[in-house]
């Protein structure tokens, strides 16, 4: 007896945001904020939320804003990969 299971492949996020920290030479914290409708009363809001990010090479500052993409996990915490600088 077979089971009939669909495999759903989920695209990895892919964020925006700033550094506000850099922690070592392979790990920085971006704030990614992101801008929602209430549902009820239509008032724009803002949310926010830190990642830890593996950078691998490249000169990064606080401020820079950056991608940033989902993978593999590197450690407990760090799941998120540094993509490009965008400014």
């Amino acid at each position: 007896m077979t089971k009939n299971t669909k495999e759903t492949i989920t695209q990895p996020k892919k964020l925006q945001g700033v550094i506000v920290n850099i922690i070592d030479d392979s790990t920085v914290k971006v704030r990614v904020e992101i801008k929602y409708a209430h549902p009820l009363y239509k008032k724009i809001i803002k949310k926010h939320k830190n990642y830890l990010v593996h950078k691998v090479e490249g000169e990064y500052v606080k401020g820079d804003i950056v991608w940033i993409l989902e993978g593999k996990p590197v450690s407990k915490t760090k799941k998120f990969y540094l993509v490009e600088k965008v400014k």
